[in-house]
């Protein structure tokens, strides 16, 4: 296995994490993606707190994993 030593960057804070190179570029582009969403909801909502922008993030990305299942099993 060949790890890498990366930072991902979310909301303004940087998370260290070992990852095996082949999971490299997914993992980075998850990071851009929640980083794109928070700004959405910041602009489009006019939320400045970080915690409620992250919960809106993830709250969403539940939402979305929860209809992709029901569409996979009807």
């Amino acid at each position: 296995m060949n790890e890498l030593s990366i930072k991902i960057k979310i909301g303004d804070r940087e998370y260290p994490m070992k990852v095996d190179a082949n999971q490299e570029e997914i993992l980075r582009k998850a990071g851009k993606l929640i980083n794109e969403r928070i700004k959405s909801y910041k602009d489009q909502l006019g939320i400045d707190d970080k915690q409620d922008l992250l919960a809106m993030v993830a709250f969403d990305s539940i939402v979305e994993q929860i209809n992709f299942k029901l569409t996979q099993t009807h």
